[in-house]
């Protein structure tokens, strides 16, 4: 087994958490979380989605939180956006968001008919679309995003053959644009995944380019999101997305109040015992999932926010 030494936690709580809460959330509080994220050494926080408020009520004070937050040095703070509006939106921020595109297709075709009204000739003619306004507003793309990547709540199983398609439908969309991408993300939008949906996965994608970084984003839907992280740690992936305290979830999987993506301290807590680095102040997180927790008003996923870290456990025996 070839663990990596170390690996990149995306934060994803403040965007994914506060879209799927039924709130309503105060501008001040998603501020709080943010701020004190940015205080336990993560490096990449994304703080807000600019959609339609119509679809996502949550984030229509997005600009706000964006203007409000108190940017740390070595923080890359980022946003997510699917159309023109949303880049526009982002463009104003310029200066204080990290602003990257991406391609974003899903791997099950009932997936993206349900939500986006779109078969796989549809979506890669939209991505196309991103992909050309990105390139005139001078805003990179940075990777592509396989929604749907180990099954669907509308379509079943997801084979890896199609997790390969998929990802060569992004390759093909960036070339045509004359954009070099170098990472690909498989998500478990609906919670599917499993160790060996993500070994025969990751597997399948690095067997056809092995020169890609492959990045995971979990779900623990029905409790396997840990498992997951464990097995793509023994692939040797480097990047994760996470979600302090659990927070966050598919507004569109059509599970209300199933769990959502794997807690960022969780991770981290496995990471360290297993020797491998992430810069991450385990304690300080799980006081910033304590947070999130007040700031929702409910009991949030993360077991860790309950009994605390080896560490501190460790401390406490040996006073």
């Amino acid at each position: 087994m070839d663990l990596p030494s170390r690996i990149v936690i995306t934060e994803e709580g403040p965007r994914e958490g506060f879209q799927i809460e039924p709130g309503p959330i105060a501008t001040a509080d998603k501020i709080a979380l943010i701020d004190a994220l940015s205080a336990t050494g993560l490096t990449r926080i994304q703080v807000a989605s600019f959609v339609n408020p119509k679809h996502v009520p949550g984030w229509a004070d997005a600009e706000a939180v964006v203007a409000g937050f108190n940017p740390r040095a070595g923080v890359a703070y980022s946003a997510l956006w699917f159309n023109d509006s949303g880049l526009q939106r982002a463009l104003a921020f310029k200066d204080r968001l990290a602003l990257a595109g991406f391609i974003s297709l899903s791997a099950s075709e009932p997936f993206a008919l349900r939500n986006l009204n779109r078969d796989r000739a549809g979506q890669i003619e939209a991505m196309r679309n991103y992909v050309r306004a990105h390139r005139q507003a001078d805003v990179p793309i940075a990777k592509i995003i396989v929604m749907a990547a180990f099954g669907c709540n509308f379509g079943g199983d997801v084979p890896a053959a199609k997790v390969v398609e998929t990802v060569s439908d992004g390759l093909a969309i960036a070339r045509e644009a004359g954009v070099e991408v170098r990472e690909v993300s498989l998500a478990d939008s609906m919670g599917w995944a499993t160790p060996r949906r993500v070994a025969e996965a990751v597997g399948a994608v690095r067997d056809r380019w092995s020169d890609l970084r492959i990045a995971l984003h979990l779900h623990d839907t029905r409790g396997q999101g840990i498992a997951c992280a464990y097995e793509g740690l023994r692939l040797g992936v480097t990047a994760f997305d996470a979600a302090v305290a659990g927070l966050g979830g598919c507004p569109f999987a059509g599970q209300p109040g199933a769990p959502g993506n794997i807690a960022t301290e969780e991770l981290a807590l496995l990471c360290e015992e297993m020797g491998i680095a992430t810069g991450l102040d385990i304690e300080a997180l799980i006081e910033a999932g304590r947070l999130a927790e007040r700031i929702v008003g409910h009991r949030l996923p993360s077991a860790a926010l309950r009994s605390g870290t080896l560490a501190a456990l460790r401390r406490r025996a040996g006073a």
